[in-house]
């Protein structure tokens, strides 16, 4: 079980490491909080409490795909109408 979850963090912790490449304040920022997050819950053994902040983990990843996809939509109007 354990390992199945530790799986889980990592392929958790890979992603969102990819996501924030693009993050709007700068890769070396993301990647400092990130590494702070997965650090503060280190010590967690619950099961439990692993499968939250996983589910948390991937809430934060579909905000981020969100957050991406509209500077892409912002972009691309910016691009092809004018403000007039």
């Amino acid at each position: 079980m354990a390992n199945s979850l530790r799986g889980e963090v990592l392929n958790l912790y890979k992603n969102l490491l990819y996501l924030g490449r693009e993050y709007p304040k700068g890769a070396d920022y993301f990647r400092s909080r990130l590494k702070a997050a997965f650090l503060k819950n280190k010590d967690v053994k619950d099961p439990e409490k692993i499968k939250q902040l996983i589910a948390r983990g991937e809430f934060v990843i579909k905000e981020l795909e969100a957050l991406y996809f509209l500077r892409k939509y912002r972009a691309m109007k910016q691009r092809y109408y004018s403000d007039d």
